[in-house]
């Protein structure tokens, strides 16, 4: 296998581990008191300039032409990807935990496997080694999310809370916390958006083979949505004031 066939595996595992990283500061800028509105707004702005600097070095000469279906699908990538997918995957980890939000993420291969079978876009062979793992890896997956939701686990160290001795053991176990499940909906919600958000982005690419430009337009279509949402949902002004710390940081490193 030459360096053109491992390079499709390599750069996943490189935007996985971005992906990580990504979460973590996220989660951090969050606590810090930052709007998960504004922080997709801003994310997807300098998504934008970065992309429109790499367009213009080498895409400059593509000669698409950019119909109406193409403009249509934008506008969806942008609702997908910043409205349903950014803004309920910071909700989430605000209600969970950034490891739990990056352990969720492992159910957008499984959900992008199952939609794309629905919309005909992928052929499902039983008798093929490849389908019989793909099959199990999405049954693994959904049955992992599910007990990750349900099941909470025994709190270690909580800065929060001091459990008296004489208490039950069984109240240092949450089996059944609202807080959990509710943000665990908020992912994998926005899980689903995002699997639904790559195959929208494979059929656009397909009428418009020009990666970049659809990054670019994709990104500026999630700064305009965005910037609604926020207006709509985050009144206050402060909420916009970015410092040279964390919450620069943060949508700085989403780009990535």
């Amino acid at each position: 296998m030459g360096y053109e066939e491992w390079k499709a595996y390599i750069l996943c595992v490189f935007s996985n581990i971005c992906f990580a990283g990504y979460t973590i500061v996220s989660e951090v800028s969050l606590k810090k008191g930052m709007s998960r509105y504004v922080l997709v707004v801003y994310g997807h702005a300098f998504g934008t300039l970065a992309t429109a600097i790499l367009v213009l070095l080498f895409e400059r000469n593509h000669k698409g032409k950019m119909s109406k279906a193409v403009l249509r699908d934008i506008f969806f990538l942008g609702l997908l990807g910043a409205v349903f997918g950014r803004t309920l995957s910071y909700a989430g980890m605000e209600y969970t935990s950034a490891a739990f939000a990056a352990a969720m993420g492992n159910l957008v291969p499984s959900f992008t496997f199952v939609l794309a079978l629905l919309f005909r876009m992928e052929k499902l062979e039983i008798g093929k080694v490849s389908s019989q793992a793909k099959i199990g890896g999405t049954v693994g997956a959904l049955a992992g999310a599910m007990l990750m939701t349900m099941y909470k686990g025994v709190v270690v160290i909580s800065p929060h809370t001091h459990t008296s001795s004489h208490e039950p053991s069984s109240k240092a176990i949450s089996v059944l916390d609202w807080e959990w499940i509710k943000g665990s909906l908020c992912l994998l919600t926005s899980m689903l958006s995002l699997s639904a958000f790559y195959l929208l982005q494979t059929a656009t690419l397909r009428k418009y083979p020009a990666p970049l430009t659809i990054t670019g337009y994709m990104c500026f279509s999630g700064t305009l949505l965005g910037a609604i949402m926020t207006l709509i949902l985050d009144h206050k002004l402060s909420s916009w004031r970015l410092s040279w710390d964390i919450s620069l940081i943060a949508p700085i490193y989403s780009v990535s």
